[in-house]
């Protein structure tokens, strides 16, 4: 009730008691003319009118005390109509004070409660989370789930003045009470949220089932046992989700579609997808085990949606290299299994059709820019060069862009700066790249499939036609609207992906230079540690094209020398190293003096494997304002999955990831806390 409001009741109600007196200026008017006409008469008039004027005044003495006494009994009866409703209430109800005391309580709340009197009591005694910070501090609703008596509730509370229930009085000023009441509503959510979770759970899961290596697994086994291993699979893949009430179809020879109820894919992931390691178990001669893919995706609003997830989904666990199980929602994509070595696969099918798909690219362009990752490596570089000697075969204008020059590539670099068959405009910045480049040139990224680790994410959005070259692993992040994807986890490098190119990319035998060749061998060298890690049957016939086009291994090895400053930072970060767990080596770079210390980093982690008792190795470097990490290990522990719980990637053997905003002590304790978490979880099993 506003003031205008009170107001006008009360000039009613005084306008109805009043009304007596008021008529009586009448009488008194008509006196008055009377005593002007006749003396006698006004007199007698007069007497009348005081004899009125006191009976009025008596009859509204007496009628005001019955008139109130009549609202206040009203005003009370009313009251207990009101209290004995929110008494009788359905909904538990309370009252509050700004302390979450109680004040009152409908018998629904001390019914709930299971205690009479809850008078002065406080509400955290009988409801834990619903403590004094929780309550509301203004006017407005607080909402607030909880759970009391194995029971779902919201509770809905507002904090009412008592300065604004005094206003509504009209007889209590406002002044006189100060403070605050809370009301407090519990509403029983107990069955919607079992609806909720009951709809959830029967939700339907799509995915995708294909075998990584049939064609491969196939040749290793005698023709008359061919189609006995193929149907051991099948029926160990269908007898495998049938335990999941799950249906699953041939759509191909060596591919899957299933679809599953949410509860029980739930269940399934909780086995962390064993099935993976079952299929490997399947033995009848073949030397080669067949691996599984998955891809499975949900969450969105309609199943054909949910079928693009799992899409997207198969398709990114076969760009990490297979043998994974791959789930993608509209919120995160999480990645299961990719523990084993990815297999190279003999045929060069693959690099002959993105070969010929690239020329094409590159022949209807005038200009072609290549870039790696920031802080541009040996692998990125050699893969650039490369291209760059692809480009010119077609006789078209490129530009390799890089921002700063590691001590890593300088040597390689100024190689070609001061060499007069190569353009001044060779090697350009980002800045100079943006100026020269446009909707109709071509972008070719190397040795990177992330847009944020680009030299120049913003060439991405200029550039229309992008080709991605990569061999590591997909991520979430992943570069959109690319022409041409050839991402292969197995190869070595980016270098070896690249020489396997240029030996279909053009009709005519393209002839390397010497000093390319160098630099695309130097890459896998750097890759491959000296050819002792992921090296295959193709990187060694990639290194042969590159010899029998001039690559020097004296020359490269040269170019490969360290600075004296380097190799003793190299030394100490060894000497440094912790063994963590008993098997983890970790230890921190320094990088006084050094122009590339991360790449010193990365030489340490691979010193550190030479140890007996470590598995993985992992040396931290402060460089720019950012801690990276070089990760490294042979074959027991997986350092790319590792390196993704903390944003980073790579290889199961090679991987790095870079953290901003910590110090190098809380990198390192961020580091062994995902270790040991991992460990928990057994991720390394």
């Amino acid at each position: 009730m506003d003031e205008q409001e009170k107001v006008r009741y009360r000039k009613q109600l005084g306008l109805y008691v009043n009304w007596p007196l008021i008529l009586s200026l009448l009488l008194v008017i008509m006196a008055v003319i009377v005593i002007i006409i006749d003396l006698k008469a006004g007199i007698v008039a007069f007497i009348f009118t005081g004899i009125y004027l006191a009976i009025a005044v008596s009859i509204k003495l007496a009628n005001k005390r019955v008139i109130m006494n009549d609202m206040i009994n009203f005003a009370t009866r009313y009251g207990q109509v009101q209290k004995h409703i929110l008494k009788g209430l359905a909904l538990p109800y309370a009252i509050l004070d700004e302390n979450g005391r109680f004040v009152w309580t409908n018998m629904e709340f001390s019914e709930m409660i299971g205690k009479g009197s809850l008078f002065g009591k406080s509400v955290t005694s009988f409801i834990p989370t619903l403590t004094k910070d929780k309550l509301p501090t203004d006017e407005g609703i607080v909402k607030l789930d909880l759970t009391l008596n194995d029971r779902d509730f919201r509770a809905d509370m507002r904090m009412i003045p008592l300065e604004d229930m005094a206003r509504e009085s009209a007889i209590v000023a406002s002044d006189q009470f100060s403070g605050e009441l809370i009301t407090l509503f519990l509403f029983d959510e107990t069955e919607v949220n079992r609806y909720i979770r009951l709809n959830e759970q029967q939700k339907l899961v799509s995915g995708y089932i294909y075998m990584d290596n049939y064609d491969e697994a196939m040749e290793n086994v005698e023709e008359v046992r061919r189609s006995l291993l193929s149907a051991l699979i099948d029926r160990k893949i269908k007898k495998y989700f049938s335990g999941y009430d799950a249906v699953v179809k041939n759509i191909e020879k060596d591919k899957y579609f299933v679809t599953m109820k949410k509860e029980s894919f739930d269940r399934m992931l909780e086995t962390r997808c064993d099935i993976l390691d079952e299929v490997k178990t399947v033995k009848i001669g073949n030397e080669m085990s067949v691996t599984l893919s998955m891809g499975f995706g949900f969450g969105t609003e309609s199943l054909i949606e949910d079928g693009q997830y799992a899409r997207s989904a198969i398709d990114l666990a076969l760009g990490r290299g297979g043998d994974q199980t791959v789930v993608k929602t509209p919120e995160k994509t999480t990645y299961y299994g990719g523990k084993s070595q990815q297999i190279e696969k003999s045929t060069r099918v693959k690099a002959r059709v993105k070969a010929h798909a690239l020329r094409e690219i590159i022949e209807s362009k005038e200009r072609v820019f290549v870039m790696g990752h920031k802080i541009t490596d040996i692998d990125t570089f050699g893969a650039a060069i490369g291209i760059y000697r692809a480009t010119k075969q077609m006789e078209r204008k490129c530009h390799i862009v890089i921002n700063d020059v590691t001590v890593s590539i300088r040597p390689f670099l100024d190689s070609f700066v001061n060499n007069s068959e190569y353009e001044p405009d060779m090697f350009v910045s980002s800045s100079e790249a943006l100026q020269l480049s446009d909707s109709a040139s071509a972008l070719v990224v190397v040795d990177t499939n992330k847009p944020s680790l680009t030299e120049c994410p913003d060439l991405l959005v200029k550039c229309k036609t992008i080709v991605v070259l990569d061999h590591h692993r997909q991520g979430s992040e992943t570069i959109e609207n690319a022409t041409l994807s050839y991402i292969e986890p197995y190869a070595s490098s980016a270098c070896e992906m690249v020489t396997e190119i240029l030996q279909y990319i053009s009709d005519d035998n393209i002839r390397v230079r010497g000093i390319e060749a160098d630099s695309l061998y130097a890459g896998m060298m750097i890759d491959t540690n000296n050819f002792l890690t992921k090296t295959g049957v193709r990187t060694f016939e990639a290194a042969a094209f590159l010899r029998r086009n001039g690559a020097d291994i004296t020359r490269v090895r040269k170019l490969f020398r360290n600075e004296f400053a380097d190799y003793k930072a190299r030394a100490e970060a060894v000497r440094q190293a912790e063994l963590f767990l008993g098997r983890y080596a970790i230890s921190v770079c320094p990088n006084e003096g050094l122009d590339s210390p991360t790449v010193v980093g990365a030489q340490a982690a691979n010193e550190l494997l030479n140890i007996n008792a470590v598995k993985a190795s992992f040396v931290l470097t402060d460089y720019q304002g950012r801690i990276y990490i070089s990760a490294r290990s042979i074959d027991e522990i997986n350092v790319q999955i590792i390196m993704e719980r903390l944003g980073g990637g790579g290889h199961m053997n090679i991987a790095g990831a870079q953290l901003s905003d910590v110090s190098i002590d809380e990198a390192k304790q961020i580091l062994e806390d995902t270790i040991r978490k991992m460990e928990e979880e057994g991720e390394f099993k």
